[in-house]
């Protein structure tokens, strides 16, 4: 079996001889900038929606609940579409699959900006989650395959750093550019800049070079995934990465609801600022991913749950203050924690990497879109009080799940 460098193919044994990225290093650099730049597109062409929820609910006469289905359609064909491109990347490699899909979702999301009523704008966006697909899971593998061992918490950081930098580009640009212009004109400016962000990235990242082709037997494949979902300490983390992100997705859903309510009575726009917490997701990932690789990812895993459950206290307070500040600690802890458990896939996964981190992408992008649906009926049902309880309850399944992996001994041969 081969495996491919810079466009040709090398022996496998040649490429397990090739020494991996390292921390400091010129590659760890180049690497960092581009899927630095990939988190940056896939938050920012899949969330910038969130702020414009209640311009939607307005504009076509929708519920929040309905509105929230032009963040959720695209997360739940996200989540499909991720089993698919996991495999896909097992044999055509990382880079073609995640170049692909950072252009086709930019592309869509141009195209999305002149859709002419709210059907065709849901479904450009179905298709936008459909072409992001490739990106999450051939990311994570090619962080697990490239960079060594006692960098990837880092890489890994930097990666969802990306994630929220862009999260915050999307929110807070979209929200301030709906106060000048259409929506249409919003959403395609976000278009561009994960057109610009694609083309950093394609230029940036190098080919991978420890890489070993998988051919494409449904059995194979099935296979992979088996094994995975065999293993209980995997397991475990797919259904915590769909607790976090879904109840993560929930809370940003909805806070705008929150803000321009009567009793806090922010505008779209000043109401989108809010969303610059996001800083804090940038700072986090790469302090706790880089934390996690000294002191052990079990060991401070959990204690980022702790902190999300605290930051939902807080928001129930009905100040600006309290919502920022309660946002903050939930964007604290949920990118600390979700950059711990992408690393952590990758660690624990001892085979087919694309496959499992798959997976826990399926999970997190399946429970932002579940939840983040069932936060919009609890909120025309209870209130913020409802959206709040909402996920507090996925937090504390997920904290019980992180007490558990903690206690949870690593894997020394793959399993199956």
């Amino acid at each position: 079996m081969s495996s491919t460098v810079a466009g040709s193919a090398i022996p496998a044994s040649a490429a397990a001889e090739t020494p991996f990225i390292e921390r400091g290093s010129a590659d760890f650099v180049r690497t960092s900038i581009a899927l630095f730049c990939a988190g940056i597109a896939t938050f920012t062409l899949l969330y910038f929606a969130q702020p414009l929820l209640p311009i939607f609910s307005r504009d076509f006469g929708i519920s929040a609940a309905t509105a929230s289905l032009a963040v959720s359609l695209p997360c739940i064909a996200l989540a499909i579409g991720t089993l698919v491109a996991g495999s896909l990347s097992e044999r055509f490699g990382r880079k073609p699959l995640m170049v692909g899909a950072v252009f086709g979702s930019a592309g869509l999301t141009v195209l999305s900006a002149l859709a002419p009523n709210w059907e065709i704008f849901l479904l450009l966006r179905t298709l936008q989650g459909v072409a992001l697909a490739g990106l999450p899971a051939a990311a994570m593998a090619y962080l697990a395959e490239e960079v060594h061992p006692r960098a990837i918490g880092l890489s890994m950081g930097l990666y969802i750093s990306g994630n929220a930098l862009g999260g915050m580009a999307a929110r807070v640009g979209a929200g301030l550019l709906s106060e000048v212009m259409p929506w249409h004109a919003a959403v395609g400016a976000m278009g561009v800049l994960g057109l610009v962000m694609a083309v950093v990235f394609a230029l940036a990242l190098k080919p991978s070079r420890h890489f070993t082709p998988r051919r494409l037997r449904l059995g194979n494949l099935a296979g992979g995934f088996v094994v995975h979902l065999r293993e209980k300490g995997l397991r475990a983390l797919f259904l915590t990465g769909a607790l976090l992100m879904g109840g993560f997705v929930c809370m940003y859903n909805y806070i705008g609801y929150r803000l321009m309510a009567p009793e806090i009575g922010l505008s779209p726009g000043t109401a989108g600022l809010v969303y610059s917490v996001f800083l804090v997701g940038i700072i986090a990932s790469t302090i706790i991913g880089s934390l996690a690789d000294r002191l052990g990812r079990a060991r401070i895993f959990w204690m980022n749950l702790v902190v999300v459950l605290t930051g939902l206290a807080v928001s129930l307070i009905p100040t600006v203050f309290a919502a920022v500040a309660g946002l903050a600690l939930l964007t604290l802890g949920f990118f600390g924690a979700h950059a711990i458990a992408s690393a952590w896939v990758g660690r624990r996964a001892l085979q087919a990497k694309g496959q499992a981190a798959s997976l826990y992408v399926f999970g997190t992008y399946g429970g932002s879109a579940v939840i983040g649906t069932l936060g919009g009926w609890a909120l025309e049902a209870w209130g913020w009080s409802g959206v709040v309880g909402t996920i507090a309850a996925c937090m504390i399944v997920a904290l019980a799940m992180a007490l558990w992996l903690a206690r949870l001994k690593p894997l020394a041969a793959p399993v199956g």
